[in-house]
């Protein structure tokens, strides 16, 4: 039995006896105590208030059709050091800079039968099977436990399960979205922590305990293909798919996917998690990929707090002969607080040892800290954000490995984007 196994195996017999109950939207309020509507934000893209603008819905709401636009735009400057550059062929310090759209996102949800959750995405900036974001259906059984199929956001870190348009800055940790480093060629792209979309299934559900979780099944390919293309793994022999597992504890009801919102300056939430997944035959049956993270998120009425570490297990498969094992870690902390109801500053500190512990033979680690001042145009749903951050390096042994350490992340990033949602 392997690892993912266990842990699917230990959650599901924990819940087995747990009554559920479902809680898609998140009750707002005008700090009176009065309520004033819902705020849903099962779609993963854009939160929808209760008045749901532009909706076709039968009389009795059981069949609910409600279309959502998100669309980004920026300028961005990122400024790289000089090693990895060959100044003989004219390259620049500064590169990947200019304007952006970075989501264009054109989707529709909804309800049917109301036993059923529907979300469809396209998202006009990527490319290739990208462009297909989301699609899924989300059957709730009985009210209590919900089960969904299809493209959506894997169960891990609290990061990227944020809704995409609610985010604190308008770039991910470094931890999260760049490449740990080996000193192998693989046949694919290397691993990083995020595991983001991907094609699956996942249990799921949140007990009048405050007890949520999450269990799937997943390719473990990402969002860049929506084809069924695993076999069965030579180690395991079990399919060379992606388990995952998701635990967590919502004392004060569930927690807004959210990372700061004028409608929500009244709330208390919190949450505290844990998460794994194993990608068993990763990277074109290259290596098994074990992630393990804990999470911790605060929203106090206009402050907002988060926390995340993460450890990845590389180990590669019997036929590439390599018995070498590395082990990754990364971890950030941010927080947001609503100095006026619509301006809300920001700061970020991301740690990320991207070479192994020191397995790969290079000591030293990135330090990334970032600030950013997001502010809410009212009355239109527009978003202006501008964040800078740094990349630092420390404890090194060597230059060289001082320089190879950062090799595609930029040194200096500068981002100011403007978002449009409803």
């Amino acid at each position: 039995m392997t690892t993912s196994h266990i842990i699917a195996l230990t959650i599901g017999l924990t819940f087995a006896q747990v009554p559920l109950f479902a809680q898609e939207s998140t009750p707002l309020h005008d700090g009176k105590g009065e309520g004033v509507g819902l705020l849903d934000m099962s779609n993963g893209v854009v939160p929808i208030a209760d008045n749901r603008g532009f909706t076709l819905k039968s009389k009795d709401e059981k069949f609910i059709f409600k279309p959502y636009l998100m669309l980004q735009t920026g300028g961005h400057f990122n400024w790289y050091d000089d090693e990895g550059l060959d100044k003989a062929y004219n390259q620049d310090n500064v590169a990947n800079s200019g304007f952006a759209i970075p989501n264009a996102i054109l989707g529709f949800t909804g309800k049917a039968f109301g036993k059923i959750d529907y979300n469809l995405s396209i998202n006009a900036a990527a490319s290739g099977h990208a462009i297909l974001q989301q699609a899924w259906i989300d059957y709730g059984i009985n009210q209590q436990a919900h089960f969904r199929v299809g493209k959506f956001k894997t169960p891990f870190t609290h990061a990227y399960l944020t809704t995409l348009g609610e985010t604190l800055m308008p770039s991910m940790p470094n931890s999260l979205t760049k490449e740990v480093i080996l000193p192998y060629s693989l046949n694919a792209v290397t691993p990083s922590f995020a595991t983001g979309f991907d094609l699956g299934v996942e249990f799921h559900g949140l007990t009048k305990f405050g007890l949520g979780y999450e269990i799937g099944l997943f390719n473990g390919t990402g969002i860049s293909t929506n084809l069924a293309t695993k076999t069965i793994s030579d180690d395991y022999h079990v399919p060379s798919l992606l388990y995952a597992a998701r635990l967590t504890y919502q004392p004060w009801g569930a927690m807004p996917t959210t990372q700061g919102n004028p409608r929500m300056l009244n709330e208390k939430k919190m949450l505290i998690g844990v998460a794994a997944n194993y990608n068993i035959e990763s990277e074109s049956e290259s290596t098994n990929d074990l992630r393990v993270g804990v999470e911790f998120a605060l929203l106090w009425k206009r402050l907002y707090l988060a926390a995340e570490a993460y450890m990845m297990n590389i180990d590669f498969t019997k036929r590439q002969k390599i018995s070498d094992k590395y082990h990754y870690l990364g971890a950030y902390i941010q927080a947001g607080y609503f100095v006026t109801k619509y301006l809300q500053p920001a700061l970020r500190y991301d740690f990320y040892d991207r070479n192994g512990f020191g397995s790969t033979g290079a000591n030293g680690f990135l330090n990334c800290p970032a600030v950013s001042l997001n502010y809410f145009i009212p009355k239109c749903n527009l978003k202006l954000s501008a964040m800078y951050e740094f990349v630092g390096r420390w404890g090194h042994d060597t230059q060289v490995d001082r320089d190879m350490d950062d090799l595609g992340i930029s040194t200096h990033k500068a981002v100011v984007q403007l978002q449009y949602s409803f």
